[in-house]
């Protein structure tokens, strides 16, 4: 019996409010999805830079038709609450904001983030006041659908060069009070500033793993607040280690050691055969 989407966005709005952390992993294709499903998680998200890989595309170059189908594509292989990475919205003005969190649900999305990177590099960040505009904006298209939309506001600073600490909290706060659920700012430097972010916000944080000296255990992101973990691209560039590996021993040296623990297909088929609830 398929999940309907307000019963998905209902299991993803509870599994933020539950004591503790949980890890949502970043599927880039419907077979990964499926075989997250199938290895027992409890909802997803999808990751704009792995995904513009498999296009052959740099971060930031697909349009926001291509990341919908994408996360259309996503929602038929699994059962699971799927949210999305919607970059900045797509355009610049609240307006433009507001539309891709409509169309993000109009695909069957339950949830999605919003960033404040402008894409430009000559002034990476959003002014403030325009930041916190764009959230009340997401927010509002949010609240007017039919289900419980989860909506992430994310302080880009620290993955844009500025590691500004005391703003990037200031701007969650600001995001918090425009009425965002859940709060994101990728890449602080340590465990001491993860814990200062969540200590001085009441939504739920999010914060992803991967990055060097940023893969923090759950039980240590959870004593220190944060409730939502994410993997970002980080299982994506795991595969693209192995595949790289294993080609470059090819070209290299002509040998094929790499296939002696490869995973078998027939494990592959059984993630396959379910959709996962």
């Amino acid at each position: 019996m398929a999940v309907s989407q307000a019963e998905k966005a209902e299991k993803f709005r509870a599994l933020h409010e539950r004591p503790g952390g949980f890890v949502i992993p970043n599927p880039w294709d419907a077979g990964t999805a499926r075989m997250l499903a199938g290895l027992g998680f409890e909802a997803l998200a999808t990751t704009s830079g792995a995904f513009a890989v498999t296009l052959g595309k740099r971060d930031g170059a697909v349009t926001r038709e291509a990341v919908l189908a994408h996360a259309s594509a996503l929602i038929q292989a699994c059962d699971l609450p799927l949210s999305a990475d919607m970059e900045n919205g797509y355009g610049d003005a609240p307006e433009a904001v507001a539309e891709t969190v409509r169309l993000a649900a109009s695909v069957g999305l339950v949830g999605c983030s919003i960033e404040d990177a402008t894409g430009d590099r000559d002034r990476p960040i959003y002014d403030k006041a325009l930041a916190v505009e764009r959230i009340e904006a997401a927010v509002e298209a949010a609240r007017s659908l039919p289900f419980a939309f989860t909506l992430t506001a994310r302080a880009e600073n620290f993955l844009r060069g500025r590691p500004d600490l005391d703003d990037t909290i200031a701007r969650l706060q600001a995001f918090e009070a425009a009425g965002a659920d859940v709060l994101y700012a990728p890449s602080l430097p340590d465990l001491a500033a993860i814990r200062t972010v969540c200590s001085s916000v009441s939504r739920p944080v999010n914060v992803m793993v991967g990055p060097k000296n940023q893969c923090f255990p759950v039980e240590e992101l959870a004593a220190a607040g944060v409730r939502r973990i994410s993997l970002g691209p980080t299982f994506f560039r795991a595969a693209m280690t192995a595949f790289l590996r294993a080609a470059r021993e090819v070209k290299e040296r002509g040998t094929f050691t790499f296939a002696e623990d490869a995973v078998a297909f027939r494990e592959l088929n059984a993630l396959m055969a379910g959709k996962g609830t």
